[in-house]
């Protein structure tokens, strides 16, 4: 498995790797909606940017994430940020994650067509697993990743610590090639009702 951070695009979204051109953007995208910040490991709010920004630039580096800013294709504008990360090529496997859309952006074709690209991204670089995990307590985040088709897997107790010092318990789910063709279908088929 080999994922090179290049940018990657749709009708609805454009998925741009993290260079610092981008990073007033994205922080203009973040800074809204702290109490959506709860269950996460790391905020990127206000005060936290800097160092959430330094983390996935580093992380970048090292290879183990590709973080992207979300730019909605209708009016240009940066609204969010979503990662490819845990990246693993020796176990083709990688997660889903760090996901954070502005209010505005979500419940529409965002999501789902950020989801899309970065599925078939990881698919056709060799993976054989994304997992996209979630707090526990987050309810609305576990429905849209089941609305994607992603198998539950189950709970991890006490798996992670928020931002906040809260010991989460974090809801795994996962995507395998073998149920790839039908999420994709199931995806494509979302997205054209949003064409």
């Amino acid at each position: 498995m080999n994922l090179p951070p290049v940018v990657l695009e749709d009708a609805f979204v454009r998925l741009e790797p993290f260079t610092e051109a981008l990073k007033d953007d994205v922080r203009a995208a973040l800074d809204c909606d702290p109490d959506a910040w709860n269950g996460m490991v790391r905020a990127a709010f206000g005060q936290h940017f800097e160092g959430w920004w330094d983390a996935a630039i580093k992380a970048m580096a090292a290879g183990s994430r590709i973080a992207y800013a979300v730019r909605r294709r209708s009016d240009g504008a940066v609204v969010g940020t979503t990662s490819l990360y845990e990246i693993r090529p020796e176990h083709r496997r990688c997660e889903i994650g760090s996901t954070f859309y502005r209010p505005e952006a979500r419940g529409g074709a965002i999501n789902p067509a950020c989801k899309r690209l970065l599925l078939d991204h990881a698919f056709s670089n060799g993976a054989i697993r994304v997992e996209i995990i979630t707090d526990a307590l987050n309810v609305a985040s576990q429905a849209a990743i089941r609305k994607l088709g992603a198998t539950f897997e189950g709970v991890l107790r006490k798996h992670k610590t928020t931002w906040t010092g809260r010991a989460r318990d974090t809801a795994q789910f996962a995507i395998l090639d073998d149920d790839w063709p039908e999420v994709r279908r199931r995806l494509d088929e979302r997205l054209t009702a949003f064409a």
